[in-house]
């Protein structure tokens, strides 16, 4: 049975997040916005309208969020008052305060997600590391759990780029992610993510260690301005391989984008390379190859950014892109993550995609930081 100190708490949280997230602000704003979409000619112009209705849908995304949290508050104190007048059992009131619980603590993970980006969908790219057949197994692994994490909170997937091993595995995958709040909550699997087992592909039966990184970034939709100089990008085409019967073969699909890149902060200079084999169409793989492009793009300009700001608050713990951050133990039973501690025993479970411990523990230390 709960005390009255954890009715205290949640009633405290849920006021306080209606505070923190500005609810009677965003009422007003979600009307004001609503009334610009009923003026005439609105959908003439298709992407300002789409841009706008995209607005709408995440104002109203949090004042939906914040009612389910009132409402679920509201429940586990009508829950104490009826269980005190004996008319329901304390089973239901714990219950009540469980759903409570979970309603709030979404809530408060979604805050942590305040910059622009965060709302975005994103481009995950996972490369095996050396280590020939394990580690390219390991990267296999690593995209189903991913996708597995994608189909359990209702993202859309989409496979860019596969190149599969000879042998077992995977040498590369770039996925999609098509959702709300995708980069946001998986922006803090960017990293290096450690595999220690018994090899199935050492005949000796040895423990063996691999490693695969992940890259996340925002995935920039046309409404996002980012340049890109014409003379600076070159195309190759190639045949798509794999599965898909013989009309893949036939047909040079499969789209090269080389983009020289300058950075202009630092006048460093290197070759983006971005390869696009989703569809049979060359010209949508040479489009999707543009957009993975344009998200790149934005996403130095994002790091740079992050550099700045961690010179001004020097204080504070610097999250250093493509380091381990995470080991994957199997024989120990044991996933840990290296900057916030968080660890598990449920292996088959993470490997399952259940890893929203794992983006909780990150969000939660780092991400008002951001």
């Amino acid at each position: 049975m709960i005390t009255s100190d954890q009715l205290k708490d949640i009633k405290e949280r849920t006021a306080a997040l209606k505070q923190y997230l500005s609810i009677d602000e965003k009422i007003m704003q979600v009307e004001e916005e609503q009334l610009r979409t009923q003026a005439p000619g609105f959908w003439d112009d298709a992407k300002a309208a789409e841009a706008q209705m995209k607005k709408v849908k995440a104002l109203q995304g949090w004042i939906e969020g914040y009612k389910e949290v009132n409402n679920r508050t509201e429940e586990v104190e009508l829950a104490m008052e009826l269980f005190r007048e004996e008319m329901v059992e304390e089973s239901e009131v714990d219950d009540a305060y469980a759903r409570a619980i979970a309603a709030i603590e979404e809530l408060e993970l979604k805050n942590m997600l305040r910059q622009e980006a965060d709302e975005m969908d994103c481009v995950l790219k996972i490369n095996s590391g050396a280590g020939g057949t394990e580690a390219q197994d390991w990267a296999s692994m690593l995209m189903r759990m991913y996708m597995r994490w994608a189909e359990a909170n209702g993202y859309k997937v989409a496979v860019a780029n596969l190149q599969e091993a000879e042998d077992a595995g995977i040498k590369t995958v770039t996925l999609e992610l098509q959702g709300p709040y995708a980069y946001g909550y998986l922006k803090g699997e960017n990293g290096v993510h450690r595999l220690v087992r018994v090899s199935p592909y050492n005949a000796q039966g040895k423990r063996m260690t691999s490693f695969s990184s992940v890259f996340v970034t925002p995935l920039v939709d046309d409404s996002i301005e980012v340049v890109i100089e014409p003379a600076r990008v070159s195309w190759d085409t190639f045949r798509s391989g794999g599965a898909g019967g013989q009309n893949v073969n036939k047909v040079e699909s499969g789209v090269r984008l080389r983009y020289q890149y300058k950075d202009p902060y630092t006048g460093a200079e290197e070759e983006i390379l971005i390869e696009n084999t989703e569809t049979r169409d060359q010209p949508k793989n040479k489009e999707n190859a543009m957009r993975q492009l344009r998200s790149i793009l934005y996403n130095k300009e994002m790091q740079h950014r992050m550099e700045e700001q961690s010179k001004v608050e020097a204080g504070k713990k610097k999250i250093e892109w493509g380091s381990q951050i995470r080991s994957y133990v199997f024989d120990d039973r044991r996933v840990k993550d290296h900057r916030t501690g968080f660890q598990t025993s449920d292996v088959g479970g993470v490997m399952d995609g259940k890893i929203d411990g794992f983006i909780k523990a990150y969000l939660m230390e780092f991400g008002a930081q951001e």
